[in-house]
């Protein structure tokens, strides 16, 4: 088998693939496989590896032809001289053009006594798939489904060997139709395809290199073409897929110099994503002793290796076995589902249907209570069988009502056997199965079959059966392989001061740990460019499993928190999914007390009015403190606080613009942060000092101007140093947040600055309904003593103005417009406000106190006025 079948094959069986062998073992183990007549190489497991060779996608910079819309002219010559060919494979890389079902030619090969020599048609289907069929000596296939009609680039191959007319279709390295029967019928055959013809691609031929017909013209974009005189094998296909040289056989191979290109045929230079290499496995050389790797794809010889506890368990299991289960389920399937020995069972080539009427038999027998209380043996064949239908691999063809019925009858069947009644069945096979854990790592597997069942109309499936179920499986996209999934779950728990793999690091000290009990299991993959990894999470809650998979934000103290926010699909491939996760830094954060999801498109416009308002707020400021610098505005102590409050709101301004630029230096991320806290904290330290100053103008406060100004000092620089230094002291390790330059949500470090600025806020609303109080008071007395006959309308008016005025002159310097950033977290709409409101703050100081203030003006009069005289 190849390698995945063989370790799957292994695990079926209870077992494990042979696990790579001590140096000191390598010449006794050669021995003992010599003994038994197994030569060359044999199927390894290599120790402590999750994967066995990284696969590394590459980019394959190659000429594709653009066939514009249906038409009689576009065509291409392949120049090459054809021989006579017994067998042909003929591979390519296609983007099929989705806005037409007519038919569509992809090559044509017509020799002198033969214009429909060898051909490759196809359309879209009603369903959305496109249909290949291939003509050889005029005798045609049928259209079968090879790929969905979705616009993006897809690989495909055929092959033909006159030998009974055998023929297959692949595509994306699988294959999805093959038949024979595609040759001449009487003396003469079978023949194989002429030699010396006309290749053309993207018309058909209706006469020997010409009269081609618009509607039956290939449109779409093709390149990579390479034809070979022989059928590639399965491995061979997969590594032309992988954009790897085969060159053995090969007769054409893609080239411009080797192409007549019609003029109005367009030719562009584009990079094709390759799937990487063809994955390489470990063996075992048994003639020499040495290990080496082959394609994982390869058929090799294999063995399964047992612990001796479960050997002798599963022996014992067999020995003392009624069979009563086996007998009974295989009776009325008419077939063997069971085997009547876990060790003997072969390779079953199991598929939807098969494995549908399989479940639905054992769940009857099950149900019905034939069998009271199971025996070991019938629970093992059990495991297996559950086993085997959890590694189906779902076909495109495959119906959407069948897939979900499985699943329901999976989980009758999980529940069935997790019956109070085989407590003391489970305990007899403990060393082969770790206990009804094991059926959570069933269904586990079980989900990544009913991924096909969500689409973006249903969002979340159900599937429940008594005490068992998944529940609200979520699907947001799956960008991993699902064997090393699987394998991973099968893993022991493993401490969260686990380390990165050589040659990866943890970015900002983020844990990637895996984890099992029997009150959770996770698994998280560590990811040395982002933070943010899909994976799949297991709650057992009682006997009920919760399965969620989502992408996860994980840091280093809070063990790790869910969330889609940021994440969108940039390229979508048929094996992979490239996706652009922004994470960005914006003002809305800065009040942020838990994570948001947020899509890109949300935090890319946070993001823009973050840099757009912060931009002319920083701006504003510097003019303004230039201002109060260069134009003689009399020194007090009204002025000196706003220079302050200034200074420190321009300074947090310019770091959060540029805080983006830190996030891949941990070091550098760190300091931002801390100057960051810092800087905003002082701001909100003079703002307090503004309202205090107010309070002291509105209420005799009975302290000397100079110490009045030590004090502001103090509490305006002081205490956010304070603040920061006890904070960095206490959570040095848990400072700073995942995702962006700022404080730690999920640490709670984040209170350190939110706490100090609710306190500010609240004692800033108070000094300014003081302030409205005195103003209104005030002017109310005014308006009496000035105009006493007033009408009530003029009395309101006043009224009203003295209550505004106080209130749009103090909104800057007193900080309330920040109260907005309370309600972030209800609504997008109220971030957007926030981050208005806030960032244009320094264009609201520099407009109130520099552009209307009095005195500025004044002092600018007095310039001018200097000046002229």
């Amino acid at each position: 088998l190849d390698w995945w079948q063989a370790d799957r094959y292994c695990e079926q069986h209870f077992a494990q693939l042979l696990l790579e062998p001590q140096d000191s073992e390598r010449g006794s183990f050669s021995k003992l496989l010599q003994s038994h007549h197994v030569r060359g190489s044999v199927w390894l497991k290599e120790r402590d590896s999750v994967l066995h060779r990284t696969k590394r996608r590459r980019g394959h910079t190659v000429p594709v032809l653009v066939f514009r819309d249906k038409t009689d002219t576009k065509y291409v010559k392949v120049l090459c001289d054809f021989p006579a060919l017994p067998a042909v494979t003929a591979c390519a890389h296609l983007q099929w053009d989705t806005r037409s079902q007519d038919i569509a030619t992809i090559f044509s090969y017509a020799v002198p006594a033969f214009i429909n020599e060898f051909q490759l048609r196809g359309f879209v289907d009603e369903e959305g798939f496109v249909r290949f069929a291939l003509i050889v000596h005029g005798h045609h296939s049928p259209y079968l489904p090879v790929f969905r009609a979705d616009g993006q680039w897809h690989h495909f191959c055929v092959t033909w060997q006159q030998d009974n007319g055998t023929w297959a279709i692949y595509a994306d390295g699988k294959r999805r139709a093959a038949a024979s029967g595609l040759c001449s019928v009487g003396p003469s055959a079978p023949q194989a395809i002429s030699g010396q013809g006309t290749f053309i691609i993207g018309q058909d031929q209706d006469s020997l290199g010409g009269t081609f017909r618009a509607k039956e013209s290939f449109s779409g974009n093709i390149t990579d073409l390479h034809i070979w005189h022989k059928v590639l094998s399965t491995e061979h296909i997969e590594r032309v897929h992988s954009c790897w040289a085969v060159e053995q056989g090969l007769v054409f191979g893609w080239s411009s110099n080797a192409l007549e290109v019609e003029s109005t045929v367009q030719t562009v230079a584009t990079q094709l994503l390759c799937p990487g290499p063809v994955e390489e496995c470990r063996v075992l050389e048994v003639g020499s002793s040495g290990f080496s790797y082959a394609s994982c794809l390869q058929p090799l010889p294999f063995l399964c290796h047992y612990s001796k506890d479960a050997y002798w368990q599963l022996k014992r299991a067999q020995l003392e076995s009624s069979h009563a289960l086996a007998r009974r389920v295989n009776a009325l399937a008419v077939r063997t589902v069971i085997p009547d020995s876990v060790f003997t069972s072969g390779v079953q080539d199991m598929n939807l249907s098969v494995a549908l009427d399989a479940l639905d038999i054992l769940a009857a027998v099950l149900r019905e209570g034939e069998v009271s209380v199971l025996e070991p043996s019938d629970l093992l064949a059990v495991l297996q069988l559950l086993k085997q239908v959890s590694d189906l691999e779902i076909q495109e063809e495959d119906e959407l009502e069948m897939l979900e019925q499985l699943g329901q009858y999976y989980m009758e069947v999980t529940e069935l056997i997790l019956d109070e009644q085989n407590t003391g069945t489970w305990s007899l096979i403990s060393q082969v199965i770790r206990g009804p854990m094991a059926v959570v790592e069933l269904c586990d597997r079980m989900v990544s079959l009913l991924v096909p069942l969500l689409t973006t109309e249903r969002t979340k499936i159900t599937i429940q059966h008594g005490n068992i179920g998944l529940h609200r499986v979520t699907v947001k996209n799956m960008w991993f392989g699902y064997g090393s999934l699987q394998r991973c779950l099968s893993s022991s728990a493993v401490s969260q001061d686990t380390a990165a793999p050589d040659g990866a690091q943890n970015p900002r000290e983020d844990l990637f740990l895996i984890a099992s009990s029997s009150s959770f299991k996770l698994c998280f993959f560590w990811d040395n460019a982002i933070p943010i990894v899909p994976w799949l999470s297991v709650e057992v809650k009682g006997n009920f499993p919760v399965f969620s998979l989502v992408l996860l934000h994980v840091s280093p103290d809070a063990g790790g928190m869910w969330s889609t926010a940021g994440c969108s699909v940039a390229k979508s491939l048929p094996d992979s999914t490239a996706c652009f996760c922004n994470h960005t830094t914006n003002f809305a954060i800065l009040l942020q007390v838990y994570e948001m999801e947020r899509t890109t498109k949300e935090e890319f416009t946070l993001q823009t009015l973050t840099f757009i308002g912060c931009g002319v707020s920083f701006c504003a400021l510097i003019v303004t403190f230039i201002l109060f610098l260069a134009v003689g505005v009399p020194k007090s102590e009204r002025t000196t606080v706003h220079k302050n409050l200034i200074l420190a709101l321009a300074a947090g301004e310019a770091l959060l613009m540029v805080s983006e630029l830190a996030k891949p230096s941990q070091v550098l991320c760190f300091m931002v942060t801390a100057f960051l806290h810092l800087f905003f904290m002082a701001a909100f330290s003079w703002m307090l000092v503004e309202g205090l100053l107010l309070w002291s103008k509105v209420v005799a406060v009975n302290m000397s101007e100079g110490r009045r100004m030590k004090f502001y000092y103090v509490t305006g620089w002081g205490l956010p140093v304070l603040i920061v230094g006890v904070t960095l002291a206490s959570s040095f390790n848990k400072y700073v947040a995942a995702n962006h330059c700022w404080l730690n949500v999920q640490t709670n470090v984040i209170w350190a600055f939110v706490g100090p600025v609710l306190l500010i806020l609240a004692v800033n609303s108070l000094v300014l309904l003081r302030v409205v109080t005195v103003t209104v008071a005030s002017a109310r007395r005014r308006s009496k003593m000035l105009t006493p006959n007033s009408s009530l309308e003029s009395q309101i008016g006043t009224q009203l103005w003295a209550t505004a005025k106080p209130v749009l002159v103090l909104l800057p310097v007193l900080g309330l417009t920040w109260l907005c950033g309370l309600l972030v977290h209800l609504s997008i709409v109220w971030a957007y406000v926030f981050i208005v409101l806030n960032s244009l703050q320094g264009l609201y100081i520099f407009l109130v106190y520099a552009v209307y203030n009095s005195e500025v003006r004044n002092a600018i009069q007095r310039m001018k006025d200097k000046k002229k005289a």
